[in-house]
């Protein structure tokens, strides 16, 4: 039997990828916020359900936040909040 099973691989995203997704959110959230939306309520309705419309167009931000993958985007959410709350 392989004991690879047995083991956890560890992820380690490149840090160039990192610093782009986290300014791609930076950038949607600014121009959620322009708009008026509540920022927050939109990326969630986007990461949930993977509809670009809850992006608004504004300033480009909804072709902006398709160039990352949902997971992507989650990861760094939750990778920026833990860092944050530790």
């Amino acid at each position: 039997m392989n004991n690879k099973f047995n083991e956890t691989m560890k992820f380690e995203p490149p840090r160039e990828k990192t610093e782009s997704i986290k300014e791609i959110i930076l950038s949607v959230y600014s121009s959620l916020e322009e708009k008026g939306y509540a920022p927050e309520n939109q990326i969630i309705g986007y990461i949930l359900s993977g509809d670009p419309t809850y992006i608004t167009s504004h300033n480009n931000a909804r072709s902006i936040i398709s160039k990352i993958e949902r997971d992507e985007l989650l990861e760094e959410l939750i990778r920026s909040y833990l860092h944050h709350n530790k």
